[in-house]
């Protein structure tokens, strides 16, 4: 905005003019008093007014000028941090100094909250203040744990402290606020670091972590925070997040291995550091100075090269003097295409976990401690309640705790590894209780491998690899966790390691992720390559120690199936239903995707196959190609997998490309080769030198490979270079599937059922298969007869016994023999097999399968039973031939056909073992058993159990729209989650002592009482009948009698209502606020600011009598007659009576007019 003098403020006059005139009224150093800080007469009402514009102004509108204004006038530094000095430590009583307190540590939380720059919501606004308050944000920070006067930390723990006293059933939600201000300044503090895009001019030494860290452990931080995280569950419920981020900013990129060193270890490690930084950079210069510039050749030189073809290339530079390698290689560069590439995407959640954390001696010892003791009380009630919240999705778990809560899980379970690794290698023989792996065994278990594969899943899915590098480092982590108890030698251990692992190997689903994760790499930051390419190397190699000390491993597989129609026909008719899905009366089964579940025998070697396409090995390549900052541990991660490859699975084909050669050669012989002295170099060094060998003898054996090195390789392509002819694919009969089983839409008779399948056999033109079915029903018929007339026969001629009494009992005749079913030829037998109107005839005339129908196969035999007499037989071939005469007529458009549908398969249940397989599951009670009783705890309707429904493949389009939404939410979430950081206006009401102080001193002084009437009359119309004050006290009480009264065992659904109860009142505040008359300069400021500031004859006037009127107006309404009258008296009042009477100093006074505080003497002047 242009201001008369010609300059330009980014800030509207009015809104600076009552930010500093607020900041002024709040107080200031007294010369009086040893330039102590004096507060002003009404400094928690100016606290709040301060509060409210940040809160209405700056948020409502989106702009950030409140905030800069704020920081110009040095609030933190100047008035709140001397503010909060004043609060002596001995002060347990004081009332109204933890108000003001309070009040100071709700503006300091909101000016310390993290700017998000989402460059969707930015406007002009945003770019003008970011970048000053990100540095107002790093002196805040600086201030705040470099305070001398208090320990400011320390004292945000003792405003909350009254309030975590309290049980957590009588708690009330003034209390849990209080407490979640206090966790949201500590993570706020926490996590202020430089921007790298903003350069902070201070010291960074009093704002690095190690500062953050020393300070935290100076004032009692980390015991609070173990308090907290060791109760979790039991006296805190809501407060697992907020803790889970203060210790996430305090360990994140943190050293884990330098942790757990002694003072002389890790000076060791850093002299090495040094040295190995220093080699590689000698290395880099020799082979700079091979090529490059001397003193004798700094001049501009151009030469001519002759090419093979005859052509003639100019190449300028000397250093293409040097040999022709070197001009060759400045002609490929020259003429290398290079294609356009957009910007990268920047990425916030890789700026939110930073750089490397650089540690002092003293701070690593600090940090040591809190670990451990963490890892000993708090890892496993903090992480278990954690997971259990991000479960149910709880109202206040916003998309980054997920990825934390891995991170966390990641990091500590690394350090609990690290830590008895130093143990052992110090010699410290311990308990069994300590050194046992219970510490952690609360993300072993059944619940968090769930939440793990789902979290796998989902961020694969949504495209989030952030959260997926996160979830790729704690399944790593937990893998190796129980390769170490498996090793442990503690026999319990062992039996748990074995149990686990069983478990985490036994879903493939999860196999198939972990491959997904690897072949579909792209350009993902290092982080992520780092941690797919370690959990598949740790996955890979783990597994296959297992499965071979489990020959009989099992994993259980959920395969897609679905019913496709048949498009063609074959010349023997076999299976052609085309028409059958579109009117089978099953469109919403038959159609539909079904998940089959079933186990089968885990090969290795056949999973091991799944890491050797093209996409694989690129992965590991772009992983390779930063082998001069890798460690010895990711290069013997790369260097093993290369050698799975060219070895153990015999696919080196798929190294054999130009890029992957001159890597290896680059990294042996190059010029930026390997530092010699590293212990992988002779590994590699031998490594290359196999494959070189390998890939000379196959060029030998396939000159078409020196071709095909140019380009990535296919399956089919490696076959053939590495056996010399095409992948034979046989499809054997015995794998395929029978015809599907076809049924009646209604029920019919025999002789009905048997003209549809012979019309709709006719209709197809497959009367051959229902003449080969007639013969073969009147040969059956013939030989039943012929059978029938032998056994009369036999029967009459065998002499009759004369001994009746020893003759046996007879059952009955005797059954024919059994008809076997031979087809005539191949195509027959196909039929027989793929028809399913021909197999529907077969079994409507008696004939039947000789095994079961589970294990039919193209070559099984089909039979008529004995059972089947020769009668039947013949009404069979009676049936077909009246068919075949006349056949069924249906309503026009209508086939035989139509009549049939396919019979729907029965669900198939998970296979499981059980000891004993030969017993029935019957009812352990009979009926009017045991009394039912209800559960203690059953105080809902038991919930049907969730049906598994067939995922949709989702397109790009819809994925892109689901992570708009997502965001979308995140953002009301955040929202809601940042008004938690405030305690709303019913918490600062009055008690009872208080009350009981007021009334004396208002029967004590009545004719102050008068002259206050007497304003509040001039002032305007006074509701008091309508008592504001007392809802909300009103609604106070009742929470803390509900909250008193519930169990302590209360389950997470009352959690989340008690969250969405808070937000709702937090609303309805804020609506109330804005309705608020004393909030009208607010507004008209909002209006003016959206209203880009432009200068229109409607501009209001100033109108500053006007606003003093509803100030003071507002605050009679709020404040009943008593409490008029006692502030009244506090003029005439000694300072004094401060301590003694804490709660009297906090009473409100309307003696403010729009920020400014006017004395007394000006209502006698009007």
């Amino acid at each position: 905005m242009e201001l008369a003098d010609g300059s330009t403020d980014i800030v509207h006059p009015e809104v600076r003019a009552h930010i500093n005139s607020l900041v002024s009224a709040l107080g200031g150093a007294s010369a009086d008093d040893d330039g102590r800080y004096q507060l002003g007469d009404d400094a928690l009402e100016v606290l709040r007014d301060i509060k409210r514009w940040l809160r209405f102004y700056d948020e409502k509108t989106n702009r950030m000028d409140v905030a800069r204004c704020i920081h110009e006038a040095n609030l933190i530094e100047g008035d709140l941090l001397p503010i909060l000095a004043t609060w002596p430590e001995n002060a347990l009583d004081s009332q109204f100094k933890a108000r003001i307190a309070l009040a100071c540590y709700e503006l300091m939380a909101s000016l310390t909250w993290p700017m998000e720059k989402d460059r969707e919501r930015m406007t002009i606004n945003h770019h003008r203040h970011m970048p000053v308050l990100e540095l107002a944000q790093v002196g805040y920070k600086r201030a705040i744990i470099n305070f001398d006067g208090a320990q400011v930390l320390h004292t945000a723990v003792r405003v909350a402290l009254p309030a975590m006293a309290v049980p957590i059933g009588d708690r009330s939600q003034r209390e849990q606020g209080i407490i979640k201000l206090m966790l949201l300044f500590l993570r706020n503090v926490a996590m202020i670091e430089p921007s790298p895009d903003v350069k902070y001019e201070g010291d960074e030494s009093q704002i690095s972590r190690s500062a953050t860290i020393d300070a935290f452990s100076y004032q009692d931080i980390f015991l609070v925070l173990l308090t907290l995280a060791s109760n979790m569950g039991d006296d805190f419920r809501t407060e697992d997040t907020s803790v889970m981020e203060v210790i996430y900013h305090l360990v994140k990129q943190v050293d884990i291995e330098k942790l757990f060193m002694n003072e002389q270890q890790l000076s060791k490690a850093k002299a090495g550091e040094l040295a190995s930084m220093m080699n590689k950079e000698s290395s880099m210069l020799k082979a700079y100075n091979r090529k490059g510039p001397t003193r004798h050749n700094r001049f501009g030189t151009m030469i001519w090269v002759k090419r093979d073809d005859g052509k003639m290339s100019s190449l300028s530079g000397q250093d293409a003097l040097a040999d022709a390698s070197a001009r060759n290689q400045k002609l490929d560069s020259s003429k290398t295409f290079r294609p356009p590439r957009r910007a990268r995407k920047g990425d916030k959640n890789e700026k939110d976990l930073g750089l490397p954390a650089k540690l002092n001696s003293r701070a690593y010892d600090q940090l040591r401690s809190f670990v451990e003791d963490f890892l000993d009380s708090g890892f496993n009630p903090l992480f278990q309640h954690v997971r259990k919240t991000i479960d149910r999705e709880a109202t206040y778990v916003m998309q980054y705790h997920r990825r934390q809560f891995f991170y966390l899980v990641a990091w500590f379970l690394e350090a609990e590894r690290m830590r008895r690794k130093a143990r052992k290698q110090a010699g410290n023989n311990t308990s069994e209780d300590v050194t046992s792996f219970n510490l952690i065994a609360g993300v072993l278990n059944q619940e968090m491998f769930i939440t793990l594969n789902k979290a796998l899943h989902e961020s694969l899915e949504m495209k989030d690899w952030a959260e997926l590098t996160a979830v790729m480092r704690c399944f790593t982590q937990i893998l190796l966790t129980v390769q170490e108890m498996s090793e442990s030698g503690n026999e319990e251990d062992e039996e748990i390691a074995e149990n686990v692992l069983s478990r985490l190997f036994y879903e493939e689903a999860t196999h198939d992720a972990i491959a997904n994760i690897i072949r579909s790499y792209k350009d993902q930051n290092f982080n992520y390559l780092d941690a797919a390419t370690e959990l598949v190397h740790h996955f890979l190699r783990i597994l296959e120690g297992y499965s071979k000390q489990n020959i009989d491993m099992q994993v259980r597989s959920r395969k897609r199936t679905r019913r496709k129609k048949k498009a063609t026909q074959d010349a023997a008719g076999v299976g052609n239903d085309s028409d059958n899905d579109e009117n089978d009366g099953s469109d919403n089964d038959a159609q539909s995707a079904e998940r089959t579940t079933k186990e089968r025998k885990f090969d290795f070697h056949r999973f091991a196959t799944r890491f050797t396409p093209q996409a694989v090995v690129d992965t590991f390549f772009a992983f390779t190609k930063y082998y001069r900052d890798l460690t010895d541990s990711q290069l013997k991660r790369a260097h093993r997998y290369f050698y799975r490859v060219a070895f153990k699975a015999e696919a080196s084909v798929m190294l054999f490309r130009v890029d992957i050669i001159h890597l290896f050669y680059n990294m042996i012989k190059g010029p930026a080769a390997l530092d010699k002295s590293s212990s992988m170099y002779k590994e590699w060094e031998e490594l290359v030198k196999q494959i070189l060998r390998k890939c000379f003898k196959k060029l030998e054996q396939r000159p078409e490979l020196l071709v095909e090195m140019l380009f990535s390789k296919g399956s089919s392509t490696a076959f053939f270079l590495e056996y010399g002819f095409e992948r034979q694919t046989v499809t054997t009969a015995s794998k395929s599937k029978p015809a599907t089983e076809l049924v009646f839409k209604n029920t019919e008779e025999l002789d009905r059922q048997i003209a549809i399948v012979v019309g709709a056999m006719l209709d197809k033109n497959q009367a051959d298969h229902i003449a080969w079915i007639k013969k073969i029903l009147g040969e059956a018929e013939s030989e039943r007869r012929a059978f029938a007339v032998a056994e009369e026969a036999m029967a009459s001629v065998e002499p009759a016994q004369e001994d009746s009494e020893e003759q046996p009992t007879e059952s009955g005749p005797k059954p024919p023999p059994i008809f076997f079913v031979r087809p005539d030829d191949n195509a027959r037998r196909t039929a027989m097999f793929k028809n399913p109107h021909m197999r529907l005839l077969m079994n409507l005339a008696g004939l039947k399968l000789l095994n079961p129908a589970s294990e039919e196969t193209h070559e099984s035999a089909w039979i008529i039973p004995a059972d089947v007499t020769a009668d039947s037989l013949q009404d069979a071939i009676h049936y077909i031939n009246q068919a075949e005469f006349s056949p069924p007529t249906f309503e026009e458009g209508v086939l035989a056909e139509h009549q049939l549908k396919r019979k729907l398969a029965p669900r198939k249940r998970a296979a499981f073992d059980d000891d004993e397989e030969g017993e029935d599951d019957d009812a352990m009670f009979e009926a009017l058993g045991p009394t039912v009783r209800k559960a203690i705890d059953d105080d809902r309707p038991k919930k049907s159990p969730k049906k598994r429904k067939p995922r949709k493949e989702l397109t790009e389009e819809e994925r892109e729209q689901k992570r708009i939404e997502r965001r979308e939410r995140e953002h009301q979430k955040v929202k809601k989650y940042k008004l938690q950081a405030r305690v709303r206006r019913e918490d600062d009401e009055t008690d009872e002592d208080y009350d009981a102080i007021f009334h004396a001193r208002e029967r004590a002084s009545k004719e102050q009482n008068d002259q206050i009437y007497t304003a509040a009359t001039r002032l305007g119309p006074v509701s008091v009948a309508k008592k504001p004050t007392k809802k909300p006290a009103k609604k106070s009480a009742e929470a803390a009698t509900e909250s008193g009264s519930s169990e302590e065992d209360k389950d997470e659904s009352d959690e989340d209502e008690s969250e969405e109860k808070e937000e709702d009142e937090d609303e309805e505040e804020e609506a109330a606020d804005l309705d608020d008359d004393g909030m009208a300069f607010i507004r008209r400021a909002m209006n003016n600011t959206l209203e880009e500031e432009e200068e229109t004859e409607e501009t209001q006037p100033d109108g500053s009598d006007g606003e003093s009127r509803k100030r003071r107006r507002i605050s009679v309404e709020k404040t009943q007659p008593d409490k008029d009258e006692e502030m009244g008296g506090m003029d005439n009042e000694g300072e004094d009576d401060e301590d003694d009477m804490p709660v009297v100093a906090a009473a409100r006074k309307p003696r403010v007019r729009v920020g400014f505080v006017v004395s007394d003497d000006d209502d006698d002047d009007e």
